[in-house]
């Protein structure tokens, strides 16, 4: 964290006057982005989907689900640091640069994956075996915290104006490959082996395939350069002498509503961690369905929301953010999640597939663009500041519990509240979503790429729309 910003290089100019990279270079930027992204966020998910096999090897409970119970409380640990490790790093790469961070974290998540591959169960170590799984969930926790928002933050400003939707978007499709990757080494590993080798050892082959990718991403992020958008605000002596305390203080007071904002788009996170690593479990302990078959059915949705979401940041670029894709996705989630999960009770895997399809593809809609749109809402010396604490704060308390609060729900004997807690919160996010400046139509492409930030977020919302330079400092 101790190295210096570069300094810019000389680089062509976008049409905000700032640089863009060139084009090979942002290729190997991009890939550097995204592969390191979809590892971290396999490492991330992996846990969540297999909690249900491990459980009960490394967690004491007088009952399966009480042993499920206390690997979902470990697994929101995670959560829980994320927010800290969000406010604390996230200023860090607002201030060292995006890519030194975004080495770090893939460096800590690899390590956690690798301590729950090699821990030793309770039978075998006692209560150390769950203190360990605490410690990398802590670790992975940190990483986690500061990873989304640099990578969105990287991902956005190595597009050039007119591609901002599609390359933000693609921070939300590694993520989903992501989880695609982990649901479908979880259903492989749990349909070709037998409980009992599944139970002492199969478990861990994803978290060590997991540690090992890390190196790769690790390497891969090494390598690449700085944003250009990023160099070019070191160049505003005043923004490079900033202190990180002063930045996050003036972050608070001058972009209120631009937080809000971030943080509603954030929170339909509740149903996508439902979706992605609890929904097999959900579909397991209501419907008696065979878990191997419903994470295969769960891949089947997420093979679509890969394609989807591209598709729509990409489509943001031609006819706008605000309105097409998170206010409809928004609606998609209210209307349905309650009658899906009220059809998953019915037998049959075509009705899993059929729900979880469904699912993902209000989710795919929602998040193709709202990366690009929280990159946009501040401008680049508190980008990564910005998006951080709004984000990790909301993930913390709302996607870390996710698969905690619906196990609570089965365990009282209301599956269905379940539908109604997520379709309460995304209701509430549609409300702040009819807020959003919109900042992706025609010749409207900015995100504020100097370092000196935008106004206090009423004269934000006014300029964005001209694409004009915001002229107070927050430095």
């Amino acid at each position: 964290m101790a190295n210096a910003p570069r300094t810019a290089s000389p680089k062509s100019l976008s049409a905000t006057g700032q640089p863009d990279a060139p084009p090979r270079g942002r290729r190997l930027n991009v890939l550097a982005g995204t592969v390191g992204h979809f590892i971290e966020w396999y490492d991330w998910y992996i846990y969540g989907l297999l909690a249900a096999v491990f459980s009960s090897q490394i967690f004491p409970g007088g009952s399966p689900a009480m042993s499920l119970i206390s690997a979902l409380l470990t697994y929101a640990v995670g959560f829980v640091v994320r927010p800290l490790s969000g406010i604390i790093i996230s200023p860090l790469a607002d201030r060292y640069g995006r890519r030194v961070v975004l080495a770090t974290t893939i460096g800590g998540m690899a390590a956690g994956s690798l301590i729950l591959a090699l821990t030793p169960p309770f039978s075998a170590i006692g209560y150390a075996a769950p203190l360990l799984f605490l410690l990398a969930r802590v670790l992975q926790g940190i990483s986690a915290g500061s990873e989304m928002q640099s990578a969105i933050a990287y991902m956005v400003e190595n597009g050039s104006t007119d591609r901002r939707g599609l390359f933000g978007s693609l921070s939300n499709a590694a993520s989903g490959l992501a989880t695609l990757a982990a649901t479908g080494m979880g259903a492989i590993v749990t349909s070709t082996l037998n409980t009992h080798d599944l139970e002492t050892w199969g478990w861990r082959i994803p978290f060590a395939i997991g540690g090992l990718l890390g190196v790769v991403g690790l390497l891969l992020r090494s390598r690449a350069d700085e944003s250009p958008e990023f160099e070019a605000a070191v160049e505003d002596s005043a923004a490079g002498r900033q202190p990180e305390k002063l930045r996050l203080r003036e972050l608070l007071r001058r972009h209120p509503k631009a937080l809000l904002q971030t943080a509603a788009l954030s929170a339909p996170a509740v149903a996508y961690y439902t979706w992605a690593t609890f929904l097999p479990t959900y579909a397991h302990l209501t419907t008696g369905r065979d878990l191997a078959s419903a994470l295969a059915g769960n891949a089947i949705g997420l093979g679509l929301l890969v394609i989807i979401v591209p598709l729509c940041g990409a489509l943001s670029d031609r006819i706008g953010r605000r309105k097409p894709f998170p206010i409809i996705g928004a609606i998609g989630m209210v209307v349905l999640f309650y009658p899906l999960l009220l059809l998953l009770q019915q037998p049959g895997f075509g009705v899993y597939v059929t729900v979880t399809v469904s699912g993902w593809v209000v989710l795919a809609i929602w998040q193709g663009v709202y990366p690009t749109i929280q990159a946009e809402l501040f401008p680049a010396a508190v980008r990564v500041s910005g998006i951080g604490v709004a984000h990790q704060l909301v993930i913390a308390a709302l996607g870390g519990t996710a698969p905690l609060i619906a196990s609570a729900f089965i365990e009282a004997g209301h599956p269905m509240g379940v539908a109604v807690y997520m379709t309460v919160i995304v209701l509430l996010c549609l409300i702040v979503y009819l807020t959003l400046p919109e900042t992706g139509s025609a010749g409207t492409h900015t995100t504020s790429t100097t370092s000196s930030a935008a106004a206090p977020d009423a004269e934000h919302s006014s300029t964005t729309t001209k694409c004009t330079e915001p002229t107070e400092d927050t430095a």
